[in-house]
């Protein structure tokens, strides 16, 4: 089956490929050298019949949801677990690492042509350490209370609402639409890393202070974060359809995460913004 997903391509040739490792292919003539049938006796017992190449289960929408779950477990372990074992003094320090760690892993599992549930598990950790930091700043030093939990509520409110959307097909992941939307995010992703770079300068661009500049662009991202939902749903039933091998279901899952957290940090942001925090 053909798709316009780069991401979901670049799988499915890998998947194939591993499909079909272990499996020769009989020639012209007969078994190839080495097999029964050629210059070998076959075995006389049925015990003594080599091993059929292991079946390639493919991957399901529950498989993806039960990795998807089990990722969000360990993300919320993660954050718990830095909220309450990492000092304050520690506290911006830690966020970077995590961050810049998070980063690094995000994008070798991007661009890896194979799943990898090690560092797909990693980056929850990761990622849950960041979170579990950044809430813990906005919550207790800077004093918003209740805004982790409102924030939590709408992001998976969110979550919810655009699956219902994609499930009725409202909103529907045609090439165009996943074209735009990944040219979308790359000008975001990019100006968010130009402005933390001048950032470190001292040069302030207001992208992300608490005026009508950042609202603006917190509510942008919102909606994009929202949207990128529909790629991950995309990619789960385009994945499930080209019957990609059990295992890449943590790659569909991982997909679904980074949206989760991107919408729940820049909800996070916003709430800040309204109730006052500069």
């Amino acid at each position: 089956m053909k798709t316009t997903n780069p991401v979901l391509s670049r799988l499915g040739q890998a998947a194939e490929r591993e499909r079909s490792a272990g499996y020769a292919s009989a020639g012209p003539y007969g078994p190839a050298a080495g097999q029964p049938g050629y210059g070998q006796p076959y075995p006389s017992t049925a015990g003594d019949y080599p091993a059929a190449p292991p079946a390639v289960q493919p991957m399901t929408i529950d498989d993806v949801v039960v990795k998807t779950v089990t990722l969000l477990g360990v993300t919320g372990v993660s954050a718990v677990a830095a909220w309450n074992l990492i000092p304050d003094a520690l506290l911006s320090a830690a966020w970077i690492g995590a961050a810049v760690v998070g980063l690094v892993l995000g994008l070798i599992i991007s661009f890896s042509r194979m799943a990898n549930p090690a560092l797909v598990v990693a980056y929850a950790v990761v990622e849950g350490a960041f979170v579990g930091l950044v809430s813990k700043f906005y919550q207790e030093i800077a004093g918003l209370q209740s805004i982790v939990l409102e924030a939590v509520v709408a992001t998976f409110g969110v979550f919810f609402l655009m699956a219902m959307l994609y499930r009725a097909r409202v909103i529907r992941a045609t090439p165009k639409f996943v074209r735009g939307m990944i040219a979308i995010m790359a000008g975001l992703f990019a100006a968010m890393l130009i402005n933390f770079v001048l950032a470190l300068f001292g040069v302030n661009t207001g992208l992300r202070d608490n005026g009508a500049l950042g609202i603006i662009f917190s509510l942008v991202c919102i909606v994009v974060a929202s949207l990128s939902f529909i790629l991950s749903f995309n990619e789960v039933e385009q994945g499930v359809r080209m019957g990609l091998p059990q295992r890449y279901s943590w790659t569909a899952a991982f997909g679904i995460l980074v949206s989760l957290i991107w919408l729940y940090l820049e909800v996070l942001r916003l709430l800040s913004y309204l109730q006052g925090d500069d």
